[in-house]
């Protein structure tokens, strides 16, 4: 194997050890939604502190995307890492439902998106051309397992302390991770290509791009009823826990990364996509009618092979049809997909189970995605053209 295309060089290392940090840190706020619940907040206005989160994370999308693009990566990964140090100890201020808690949320939505669209892009940098899909598959195993060691270290957390203890263990996690980032540095890049849009709206309004803005809308909306509300489900439902879910979820999702992450790379990323995005909507029929433990755990095993495959593919794609010197650009749009699903879903789930159940919810989102998938497969075949379907 040359040089070039090797995968383990050492900023791909550093950066996946920083993002494995970084999203353990993240991932213990799983539990947030027990918290603001014991508060006193309602499942709505859980719902609209997520929405307010993200729709200020989406805000600063288009500046933090010129600013990688012109200035490079390593400014954004210093002080996404530096904000996250001081809003996780914020927490530890929060003592009712009101306008400070407000603030603290939305302060740390605004880290996470600056760390989740920088970090995934130092990433891509780094990968070969060659193995893309492959070696973003790989480090989203650093975002992955952060899902069932943030689960389960908070039932943990949890079950002898409170959640300042949690709160404390979070903080820890995100200093390791800004230790970790201080070494990385850019990596060089190569020339513009004058045939792609140049700028943050115009790679929005790329043709190619279109479709995967659609289909990564679909998907992260679906997640935001896991990532908001599952929460909520086990405690009312009394089954399972959230680290008994996200162990079945990240555990296959990790194996099939590092052992079968070549599949989408060698046989085409949407012929692999499509069995993704179907299993993955079977996760949320079986939790919607899960009413034992083996069955949260079962839902979770379908949604993480769903999710193993479907982030790498759809961010692969973006990789591809995007200008490396709009690479920022459109890792922010991508991910802002993320924080527009919670603006979305967080309020209109809330909503939903207000007024039906969990059970419905789940299985509406089953068939939202499934109907998602339907819409992109044709509209991205016209956006691509037949001769580049498969590649693209």
């Amino acid at each position: 194997m040359t040089q070039e295309q090797r995968l383990l060089t050492r900023p791909f290392v550093l950066c996946s050890v920083s993002n494995f940090l970084q999203g353990i840190a993240f991932c213990l706020f799983l539990h947030v939604p027990g918290f603001y619940a014991e508060l006193g907040a309602s499942p709505v206005m859980i719902g609209w502190m997520f929405a307010a989160m993200s729709a200020v994370a989406i805000g600063i999308r288009p500046a933090l995307g010129t600013v990688m693009d012109r200035y490079g990566r390593r400014g954004p990964i210093l002080f996404g890492n530096l904000l996250n140090v001081v809003v996780i100890a914020l927490y530890l201020t929060v003592d009712q439902i009101g306008a400070w808690a407000l603030v603290v949320r939305i302060l740390h939505g605004v880290s996470g998106a600056i760390l989740f669209t920088v970090l995934f892009t130092f990433a891509a940098d780094c990968v070969p051309t060659q193995r893309l899909t492959e070696g973003l598959a790989i480090f989203g195993v650093s975002g992955m397992a952060p899902m069932s060691i943030g689960g389960m270290l908070g039932d943990a957390i949890l079950k002898d302390g409170g959640y300042s203890t949690l709160f404390l263990w979070a903080w820890g996690f995100a200093v390791l991770a800004l230790l970790t980032a201080l070494p990385l540095h850019d990596v060089a890049r190569r020339s513009p290509d004058p045939s792609k849009p140049i700028g943050f709206m115009g790679t929005f309004k790329q043709r190619d791009l279109l479709p995967l803005w659609w289909i990564g809308g679909v998907f992260f909306a679906a997640m935001t009823g896991i990532f908001i509300f599952l929460k909520t489900f086990i405690m009312t439902r009394e089954v399972g826990s959230v680290g008994m879910y996200f162990a079945g979820y990240t555990a296959v999702a990790v194996v099939l990364r590092l052992f079968l992450g070549w599949l989408p790379d060698r046989i085409g990323p949407v012929r692999v996509l499509i069995p993704a995005l179907l299993v993955f909507a079977g996760g949320f029929g079986v939790l919607a009618v899960a009413q034992t433990a083996e069955m949260v755990v079962a839902a979770g095993v379908l949604g993480g092979i769903g999710h193993a495959y479907t982030f790498p593919i759809l961010f692969g794609m973006v990789v591809k049809r995007a200008s490396e010197q709009q690479r920022g650009s459109a890792m922010a749009i991508f991910t802002g997909l993320a924080d527009l699903g919670a603006v979305v879903g967080g309020p209109l789930f809330g909503w939903l189970l207000e007024r039906t159940s969990y059970g419905f919810l789940y299985g509406a989102l089953a068939v939202a995605v499934a109907l998602g998938l339907l819409v992109f497969l044709p509209w991205n075949a016209r956006s691509v053209g037949a001769s580049r379907l498969e590649s693209a």
